[in-house]
């Protein structure tokens, strides 16, 4: 397994990221966070360790410079502007595909909260380069427009007392014009803070992953 810090080119800003590769890698999993977090976040970094015990690579990732978002704290001006972060997250997959670690894996995006939205948006950019979207109680409905043109397949994981974020999630999955499933974290609230909803996000992720580059990889009879 390899660890290293890396800077990525996105537009004008340089965006810090922590990239680890399994031995014998099969896929990435490029984080994107939501608002008021960053690559540092605790449950994103917990996922992230179940998904590279299935030799999934993982990419997390800051979208912000630390000027941003030392200025976002206190005027929130980036944090909700998925254009942007849309746009930030489509420059870090065309740098992976351009580096000889993860040129040749295929592509997953896992989104949180404003992330998700943000990884929607590039995946309806880069068709080619994303085999799925994974969503951490985001917000997919940020995406607008962008939902009807995402074609990998979409997992929605929201947890079941986050009422509002749920409901926003079934009007954004009725907009998904390719495959997805909405999973409920039964007794989860926004941040899966109870006993054991955190695991059963990273479980219900890594599973969804690992089948996805099965499908992938299967060859049609005929």
């Amino acid at each position: 397994m390899t660890s290293r810090t890396v800077r990525v080119p996105a537009g004008g800003a340089r965006l810090t990221g922590d990239l680890v590769v399994p031995d014998g890698a099969r896929a990435v999993v490029l984080f994107a966070h939501g608002s008021g977090s960053s690559r540092h976040s605790p449950r994103n970094r917990m996922v992230a360790e179940r998904l590279r015990e299935a030799a999934l690579a993982t990419l997390l990732v800051d979208l912000l410079t630390e000027e941003e978002d030392e200025r976002d704290r206190i005027t929130a001006e980036h944090r909700f502007d998925i254009g942007l972060l849309g746009a930030r997250l489509a420059a870090v997959l065309d740098w992976l595909g351009r580096e000889a670690a993860t040129d040749a894996l295929p592509v997953a995006l896992f989104g949180a909260s404003t992330g998700a939205a943000a990884a929607l948006v590039a995946a309806a950019r880069r068709p080619e380069r994303v085999l799925t979207v994974v969503s951490r109680g985001g917000r997919p409905d940020l995406a607008g427009d962008a939902l009807g043109a995402v074609r990998a397949p979409v997992l929605l994981l929201v947890g079941g007392r986050d009422t509002e974020v749920l409901r926003l999630n079934e009007a954004a999955a009725r907009e998904l014009a390719g495959p997805h499933t909405l999973h409920v974290v039964p007794g989860a609230t926004h941040l899966f803070e109870e006993p054991g909803a955190l695991e059963e996000v990273a479980g219900t992720a890594r599973r969804w992953c690992v089948d996805q580059l099965d499908a992938a990889g299967r060859v049609p009879n005929g």
